[in-house]
């Protein structure tokens, strides 16, 4: 894992196509802007953790879905 410093308004390049902009930083929150292009998917990786954790209680036949009404209202979001 590569680990950088950035600054506001500061980015890194990726593969030349992908570009990651430190757009601000606030009260220890880091915003980022990111630059793809439109057949790279961009997903936050918390919202694959919840889908994959769903697909494992909903192949388990536990029948709760409190799990995926939960993730469906983080993707509203």
């Amino acid at each position: 894992m590569l680990i950088l410093s950035r600054k506001p308004d500061e980015s890194i390049i990726i593969a030349d196509t992908i570009t990651v902009k430190v757009v601000s930083i606030d009260k220890g929150v880091v915003k980022l802007g990111i630059d793809a292009p439109h057949n790279i998917r961009v997903l936050r990786s918390e919202l694959i953790r919840a889908v994959e954790d769903a697909n494992k209680e909903a192949s388990a036949g536990s029948g709760d879905t409190s799990l995926l009404q939960q993730l469906v209202h983080k993707l509203k979001l």
